[in-house]
């Protein structure tokens, strides 16, 4: 099994990028190299400028490589997809000019991936967690979100190469077991793959090691997160949207919260699993001057337990 441990912004706060509090992009790059990985992902659309000049720059600065990056939008509306064909337009042309990395043996495709993830619904991000409260979408609205999804995918692959990953995620209409279900029953595994996230299946209500062991043979990439039990408990008794539930603290180091990376990560040598998981950890970007230090947990507890 060759893994290879990555980041993300998302612990440095840096999900929304009109966020005023948001760290600059170049200090992230910065202390994302002395956390010790060679690998992050583009963040969400806006924050890294599409200049591949400068950008190349940083990375060479620090020696690190784009291995993703995300589509985090309204994939509902069939308004909205001339503007995620123009995201996906900027975001795989500067991934696929950057330094890449070679494919290792065994993994399904290589980086860097296009995460596409539905975001945007209020009336979903305050029942994040909630799968026997949250609406669900009609049958037209969901096969149109799956066409959609079809839309973005060929796309990316036909005229860039990039391999599109699909990540259910707490807040959006991609996110309970009978939407994944679903979505892995109407989008064929050419089209597109799996991203799960440990910490997103958790909080969702679903066993992340019962997830990645079903969903084998679709996993293409994994998010790894880690939650705080206490607050999880106490967010979930709120009426509440998903990043103020990591606002509160929901997300925590890894290998101090609730989830057994032992385990998974003798579940990822059972399914043959290669390539890239990547550390994730949402918070208050005004709180991000404990974000190295906590990457660095992160970081050091996955290897302290074999990864």
């Amino acid at each position: 099994m060759t893994i290879k441990i990555a980041g993300a912004p998302c612990c440095w706060g840096v999900d929304d990028p009109k966020n005023p509090y948001l760290p600059p992009w170049e200090l992230v790059l910065e202390e994302a190299s002395q956390a010790g990985y060679k690998g992050i992902e583009l963040g969400p659309y806006g924050y890294i400028p599409m200049n591949i000049k400068k950008v190349k720059e940083e990375l060479a600065k620090h020696d690190l490589t784009i291995i993703a990056g995300t589509i985090f939008d309204n994939l509902v509306d069939k308004e909205n997809v001339e503007n995620l064909l123009h995201q996906v337009d900027d975001i795989c042309s500067l991934i696929t000019q950057l330094p890449q990395v070679p494919q290792v043996q065994g993994q399904h495709f290589k980086t860097p991936y296009l995460v596409i993830i539905d975001w945007g619904h209020d009336e979903r991000d305050y029942r994040a967690g909630h799968p026997n409260k949250a609406e669900r979408l009609s049958g037209e609205k969901w096969a149109g979100m799956m066409q959609n999804i079809r839309t973005l995918s060929e796309y990316a692959r036909d005229k860039y190469g990039v391999r599109p990953v699909i990540h259910p995620h707490a807040g959006g209409y991609i996110e309970f077991e009978d939407e994944i279900t679903k979505l892995m029953g109407d989008i064929s595994y050419e089209t597109a793959g799996l991203c799960l996230d440990t910490g997103h299946l958790y909080y969702s209500k679903m066993d992340p090691y019962v997830w990645i062991k079903n969903c084998a043979d679709r996993l293409d990439y994994v998010h790894f997160k880690d939650i705080n039990l206490e607050i999880y408990k106490e967010v979930m008794n709120e009426k509440i949207r998903f990043f103020d539930a990591c606002k509160k603290g929901v997300m925590c180091p890894i290998g101090q919260g609730i989830i057994n990376y032992s385990s998974i990560h003798e579940l990822l040598k059972e399914i043959d699993y290669h390539g890239y998981i990547t550390i994730e950890q949402e918070r208050d970007p005004r709180n991000y001057s404990t974000s190295l230090r906590d990457v660095k947990q992160s970081v050091n507890y996955l290897t302290s337990v074999g990864y």
